[in-house]
């Protein structure tokens, strides 16, 4: 029940590996749009599998924790069924489940206070009133450390 591939690989019909490359399943499950594109983010850091910076070629298995950094936000998901081929937005959602925590309400990221746009560098006087208004001191520590 195997059968010859162009790449030359030997794939069996109806079994999954029991680990496959980061890379490949990172782009198989669609989380990056193309392999490179996930072997890119691998390379320069931005996917963890079980807390260790993983490399193109390390191998991810069932249970496995893969987070990724991309678009300023961190995607935690777990590896339910390893697999190297790309497949069908519904199939690849049956291949992880996702745990990432929900973001923070708009009300939230709305009260933090923003710099205005081309206004430079702060002032140390600015600085000092930034950090004051954060809780920290001089030393970085927090206010209520130094109570």
């Amino acid at each position: 029940m195997s059968r010859l591939s162009y790449s030359g690989r030997v794939a069996i019909s109806g079994t999954d590996p029991a680990s496959v490359r980061v890379d490949s399943w990172t782009w198989a499950v669609r989380l990056f749009k193309t392999r490179s594109a996930a072997a890119a983010a691998c390379r320069s850091g931005h996917v963890r599998v079980n807390g260790s910076p993983a490399k193109p070629a390390q191998p991810v298995k069932v249970g496995d924790e893969v987070r990724i950094r991309a678009a300023g936000t961190e995607r935690i998901v777990g590896v339910t069924r390893p697999i190297a081929k790309r497949v069908g937005a519904v199939v690849a959602v049956e291949c992880y489940t996702d745990n990432t925590p929900p973001p923070p309400p708009r009300e939230l990221l709305a009260s933090l206070p923003q710099r205005d746009r081309g206004a430079g560098r702060p002032t140390k006087r600015e600085r000092r009133e930034m950090d004051r208004l954060r809780g920290v001191t001089d030393s970085g520590r927090s206010v209520a450390e130094d109570v």
